[in-house]
């Protein structure tokens, strides 16, 4: 090194120990810049652990206690705590040296070290700094002595049921706060993520539960429960959500399910001004007439929905898209952005001879008429084609209607079955009749009403394009069901009508919306699609996430 090269006239310092204070201090008080660089979240070292775990007769933290003061207030040391030295270049003289701080996740510019944090805190881990004998709080200081004096949080990664969640709702948080008691704090974070937490805690298919570590010692924790529980103990809403400035911009929601109404909840907290147009007479989409309910009471569901309005989300019933309100239309109107999420309304098809006969319902037009209020007549003998929730959800709904006698037949075995177990299991609970591993070939009647269908049985084959068994007829095992109705739930799809002859949208087969994957924006400039409309029939919580995709999109 040339003795003629400007020194850079500063020290780091590894290590936040004794030593290294002693060296830092000494180093900046001969003018030195001093940068002293400990992994903790405080300078001590070991020295102050042995002062709590093995005390002396010459007490260790009164010798180190001055030094962490004195060097805390010293103008030449900079303490970078919580950072680890990655790597070193350069020669004597002129170093260069990459640090990396780990997150605190508390500002040390605000923190005052007064601790009421650590004292609501509902979650105790082992203390590593008294060598594990005892607990300490998610968010903890080392010792009292610390310095620096604020808090800190050690995050270990996303929870695998937080990183399966589709909303990625903080499942560990609010489970730990009800555990303490502490539901409307565990209901607020909840709704951080997701504005439906009576719904979901219902009808949720809970993918959280399959990554429950917990179950590895027995069962997963009860997730979704807690939610419903936590949601079902509200007595009055309380809404403590921050809603950012408010913007000049509009955004119009087409349909008011849980893709649109997770979208509007979100776009409304950013400030935007949020329309939600419906064309059904009730607000909620697929929510309000796809699912009983018995399973997801109308109280919980006009509930829900009512915070979004207290939001200050307008909801439109009775408002379709269509001759009358194109997207066009919500342009020239001032909505400079529209989200699509009008849901799977319309029922596929059996393509079997008799299935236009009176007595044939289709599963998704079925349950609207139910949900609506509308009078059905059943009969004694109920069939229901399909294996899905669906399917389970119309056969439910026609006993509690008053058929003596419901039936499902589905093409595959119990294994392959779609429809989420325990719906299955009360369905049959409730003597529901599940026949496996056979398919409707055609549907007989009289005076042009369903009486009577014919089924083939079948065997599995190798899998199919969905992953599961083949289903293949076996020829000569016909037989006949007797019938009063039919209802078909085999599939479903969206209704693009609306989007009348002059469609200017790109489709996936006619059914779905071609969208951007990221941003969900169609091909149209600031029209945006998702939900069911976009993925075919999915589960609520998938929407869900759909709608939050498209709103931070927007």
């Amino acid at each position: 090194m040339s003795n003629n090269k400007k020194k850079i006239g500063a020290v780091m310092v590894v290590g936040g120990g004794i030593g290294g204070i002693q060296a830092s201090l000494d180093l900046a008080e001969s003018g030195f810049k001093v940068y002293l660089v400990e992994k903790s979240l405080s300078i001590g070292g070991v020295m102050a652990q042995l002062d709590k775990t093995f005390p002396t007769n010459d007490c260790a933290m009164c010798i180190l206690s001055p030094k962490l003061v004195e060097c805390g207030r010293h103008r030449n040391i900079q303490m970078l705590t919580n950072s680890e030295v990655e790597g070193v270049e350069g020669e004597p003289g002129d170093f260069k040296v990459r640090i990396r701080k780990h997150p605190r996740f508390v500002d040390l510019a605000k923190c005052t070290g007064c601790g009421d944090c650590a004292e609501v805190c509902p979650v105790e881990i082992p203390n590593q700094y008294e060598e594990n004998l005892t607990n300490r709080k998610a968010i903890y200081r080392p010792f009292t002595q610390a310095t620096p004096s604020a808090f800190g949080i050690d995050k270990r990664g996303i929870p695998s049921c937080r990183a399966t969640c589709p909303l990625h709702v903080n499942v560990q948080g609010y489970v730990a706060l009800i555990s303490k008691g502490k539901l409307k704090e565990a209901l607020e974070l909840i709704r951080e993520k997701n504005p439906l937490p009576g719904i979901c805690g219902r009808v949720c298919t809970h993918p959280c539960e399959d990554e429950c570590q917990r179950q590895k010692v027995d069962e997963p924790v009860a997730i979704d429960l807690l939610k419903r529980f936590a949601a079902d103990c509200e007595k009055e809403v309380s809404l403590d959500l921050k809603i950012e400035k408010e913007k000049n911009s509009k955004v119009a929601i087409v349909g008011s399910g849980p893709a649109g109404l997770t979208a509007a909840y979100d776009l409304r907290k950013m400030g935007h001004k949020v329309t939600v147009l419906e064309a059904l007479p009730v607000a909620g989409g697929m929510l309000a007439v796809g699912i009983p309910g018995y399973r997801l009471p109308r109280d919980i569901l006009r509930k829900e929905i009512s915070i979004l309005e207290k939001l200050g989300v307008e909801i439109r019933l009775n408002a379709p898209l269509g001759e009358n309100l194109t997207v066009e239309d919500l342009k020239n109107d001032g909505y400079q952005a529209v989200f699509i999420a009008t849901g799977a309304h319309v029922s596929t098809r059996l393509e079997v001879p008799g299935e236009d006969l009176k007595g044939v319902s289709y599963g998704v037009e079925f349950l609207r008429k139910v949900n609506l209020g509308e009078k059905l007549e059943v009969g004694e003998k109920v069939a229901v084609i399909g294996g899905g929730n669906a399917a389970i959800d119309a056969a439910r709904s026609a006993y509690r209607l008053g058929a003596k006698q419901v039936t499902i037949v589905y093409r595959r075995s119990r294994e392959e079955m779609p429809a989420d177990e325990e719906e299955v299991e009360e369905a049959e609970n409730e003597g529901i009749r599940i026949l496996y591993l056979a398919a409707p070939e055609r549907i007989w009647g009289k005076e042009g009403r369903a009486t009577q269908m014919e089924c083939i049985r079948m065997k599995l084959g190798e899998p199919d394009g969905s992953g599961r068994k083949r289903p293949i007829p076996i020829p000569g095992s016909e037989f006949v069901i007797g019938v009063d109705m039919i209802i078909p739930a085999i599939g479903q799809f969206s209704d693009l009508s609306f989007l009348g002859p002059d469609n200017v949208f790109n489709l996936i087969q006619g059914k779905r919306f071609e969208v951007d994957p990221l941003t969900l924006e169609t091909n149209i400039k600031g029209v945006f699609a998702g939900g069911d409309t976009v993925t075919g029939p999915d589960t609520v919580i998938a929407a869900m996430a759909q709608g939050r995709r498209a709103a931070i999109s927007i």
